[in-house]
C-alpha cells in the first residue's frame, strides 16, 4: 500500500515538474483581449505562445508577439519594424527603409473601410523620437489600426519584454489553426 502511494506521489511530482518546465520555457496559453488585432484575431481567441522564439534568433516583420506592456498587462501585436529599420506611414502605405511594403493581413479590413485609410500618416521619429529602430527594440502595431494601443502610443517594445511569438489559435474551434503573418 505504501509503495503504491509513493508511486502516485512520484508520478504527480514528475507531471508537475514537466508542466512547470513547459509553461516556463516552451509554451504558454494566452487570451486575446480587445479588438486591436481584428480582423486577424478576435476578442477572446485563445492562443499558444511559443517562448522558444525568445531563445533562438530575433523576431521578424509580420510576427505576432505577446509582450509585457505594463507589470500587470500583456499585449498582443504585430511586429512592423525591427532593429535598424526606418519607418513611415504615408497615404495608408507602410514604408520600411524607404521601400513600400505590402501588408496582406490588412486586405480584409481595408475592403471593409470603403476607401478610408486604416493608418494615419506618421514617421518613426515623430512617434518615438528615434530615426532608426534601435538594437533590441521593435515597433509593433495592432491590425485594427484605428483601435489599437501600440508603439504609436506606448513606444518601442524591448526584446526583454517579449513573452514570445504566437500564430496558433486553439479556441474557438471555428478559428482553430495558424493565423496569417
Amino acid at each position: 500500500m505504501l509503495k503504491e502511494v509513493f508511486s502516485w506521489i512520484k508520478a504527480i511530482v514528475v507531471a508537475l515538474v514537466i508542466a512547470f518546465v513547459i509553461r516556463t520555457f516552451i509554451f504558454v496559453p494566452v487570451i486575446v483581449e480587445g479588438e486591436s488585432m481584428m480582423p486577424t484575431l478576435q476578442n477572446a481567441d485563445r492562443m499558444i505562445v511559443s517562448k522558444i522564439s525568445n531563445y533562438v534568433g530575433e523576431f521578424d516583420r509580420g510576427d505576432i508577439i505577446v509582450f509585457h506592456a505594463t507589470e500587470s498587462k500583456d499585449y498582443i501585436k504585430r511586429v512592423i519594424a525591427i532593429p535598424g529599420d526606418t519607418l513611415e506611414y504615408r497615404d495608408d502605405t507602410l514604408y520600411l527603409n524607404g521601400e513600400a511594403m505590402e501588408e496582406p493581413y490588412l486586405d480584409d479590413f481595408r475592403a471593409q473601410m470603403n476607401g478610408f485609410p486604416l493608418t494615419e500618416n506618421f514617421t518613426l521619429e515623430q512617434v518615438t523620437g528615434e530615426s532608426v529602430v534601435p538594437d533590441g527594440q521593435y515597433f509593433v502595431m495592432g491590425d485594427n489600426r484605428q483601435n489599437s494601443k501600440d508603439s504609436r502610443e506606448i513606444g518601442l517594445v524591448s526584446k526583454e519584454d517579449v513573452v514570445g511569438k504566437t500564430n496558433f489559435v486553439f479556441w474557438p474551434l471555428d478559428d482553430f489553426g495558424t493565423v496569417e503573418e
